[in-house]
């Protein structure tokens, strides 16, 4: 049976016009049936009083649909969005957040980037950098089954959009718009990216997202910049269309080619310059601590970057990773860490056998820097927690054993990657299959989940260790269980190839 296709309204900036939107979705709902979600560009609150906000706001008004708006473009309208991880802003109004992932029960994948572009670090509310787009490429396209999104949301156009394609009117697209954007947009490969603050619309041909003869053939992404609701020259500011989730399509249907596709507007053609120079490249954090070797050799100081650090009289001094702003049980260089417990260091991330583990092979995966979650690392850092992780089940698969990776973002200072992986608050789950389950916390949730599910009946069937704390052993025996792992280990530890 055929996968009904989700029925989805596109609106370009609102600017405060609430009730000529909702009258406009309201009469092409009782016409057309009703539609499942509206997702809003640009600047949803304008310079208008707030009279009639206050009316969504208290309840006495409604929105008719579920509307998903993305946050500031400029000073004057950050008072409106007061959590950066999203929230409800009125019944049936939802803020998305600063940047992120939205993925719905139906499995439709929508990324999303609020504000503009700055190139300037720290940025304000109202603005997005080079690390925000870096660390949004990073979470989704590192891995090999990464296809591409449904729908990513911006609220600038992307640089270059107009390449190869048709005229985007009174727009130059050589000079207006965000090079970051294009960047995001290249590399995530959305079936729809809609923009806005232009104030005009312009629905691009469809463009490839492969190089033909070269590339197995990829679906393609259409562009549609919407207009600012009730614009007197009446340009298009709504924008309806059917879409059924990437992850439910099969794969022939999914890259079939549209007649009138162009090459991809922001790849490398003839002299032009690729779009990946146009992008200043983020910062990149790196280690600067010595740490002790975790072999018997223990008189002789090893660097992160795990070579002896002997061959320069004036090594270079790198930066120090992101510290943390008071007391952190896992930041290595803190003196809250038990260090008996780590049984592996590499260049920005360490092993660590977990306090009270589920078994005596239970480690945790962390970086050496102070790092809330997955989605504030580095690319260097990513790269080798991805490294530890197939290392790891390499490990576990070779002693008949299975494995399941697990991440909280919420109430946590330090990211954990637990073996037993733009701030929302989540909980991710991985496992040896390659599945991959996320969920994003909006109230509470229970700190020891990932944990209670492992240990209950229907998996390990071990609920007597559900609490960590109930399972504490004393230190002699903690570092033989560490000694034995870092032995076993051995054989599979790629920081030892140097």
């Amino acid at each position: 049976m055929a996968q009904k296709p989700l029925r989805l309204l596109a609106c370009g900036d609102v600017e405060g016009k609430f009730d000529i939107l909702f009258n406009r979705v309201r009469a092409i709902q009782k016409k057309s049936g009703n539609f499942d979600l509206l997702l809003c560009v640009g600047n949803f609150f304008g310079s208008t009083p707030d009279a009639e906000w206050e009316e969504y706001k208290t309840g006495i008004k409604k929105a008719p649909i579920q509307t998903y708006v993305l946050g500031a473009n400029n000073q004057e309208t950050v008072k409106y969005f007061q959590d950066a991880d999203g929230c409800e802003l009125a019944e049936n109004i939802t803020y998305l957040g600063r940047k992120g992932i939205f993925t719905g029960s139906s499995g439709l994948q929508i990324v999303y980037l609020s504000g503009t572009e700055s190139l300037n670090e720290p940025v304000p509310g109202y603005n997005f950098s080079p690390k925000d787009v870096s660390s949004l490429r990073t979470m989704l396209c590192t891995t090999s089954q990464f296809k591409g999104v449904d729908i990513l949301l911006t609220s600038p156009w992307p640089k270059y959009v107009g390449n190869f394609g048709n005229s985007s009117g009174e727009v130059d697209t050589k000079k207006c718009g965000s090079a970051l954007v294009s960047s995001l947009a290249m590399g995530l490969k959305p079936r729809y990216h809609f923009a806005a603050l232009e104030k005009t619309y312009y629905e691009r041909l469809p463009y490839r997202n492969h190089i033909v003869l070269q590339e197995n053939a990829q679906h393609a992404t259409r562009f549609i910049a919407l207009a600012n609701v009730g614009n007197p020259e009446k340009k298009k500011y709504l924008y309806a269309f059917s879409i059924v989730p990437m992850k439910l399509m099969d794969a022939a249907e999914l890259v079939k080619q549209p007649p009138d596709v162009t090459e991809n507007p922001y790849r490398k053609s003839g002299q032009e310059a690729s779009i990946g120079k146009q992008i200043p490249a983020p910062v990149e954090e790196s280690a600067c601590q010595f740490f002790f070797d975790l072999n018997e050799k223990r008189g002789r100081k090893r660097s992160s970057t795990g070579r002896d650090n002997k061959s320069s009289p004036h090594p270079k001094q790198p930066r120090k990773p992101p510290q943390p702003p008071g007391p952190c049980w896992f930041c290595l260089a803190s003196p809250e860490v038990e260090k008996h417990l780590v049984v592996n260091i590499g260049t920005h991330c360490y092993l660590a056998l977990a306090k009270g583990g589920l078994s005596d092979d239970h480690v945790l995966i962390l970086p050496i820097g102070h790092y809330q979650s997955v989605v504030e690392l580095s690319a260097e850092v990513v790269e080798e927690v991805e490294k530890y992780k197939a290392t790891l089940r390499r490990f576990f698969k070779s002693r008949g054993k299975r494995c399941v990776v697990f991440e909280r973002n919420y109430k946590s200072h330090h990211l954990q990657l637990q073996i037993a992986q733009p701030g929302t608050a989540y909980f991710y789950v991985e496992l040896d299959t390659g599945e991959k389950l996320f969920h994003r916390i909006k109230k509470n949730f229970p700190l020891q989940f990932g944990r209670e599910v492992l240990a209950s009946e229907a998996i390990l069937n071990i609920p007597g260790k559900s609490d960590w704390r109930q399972c504490q052993i004393s230190k002699e025996d903690e570092e033989t269980l560490a000694r034995r792992f870092r032995k076993d280990f051995e054989p599979y530890d790629f920081t030892l190839d140097d």
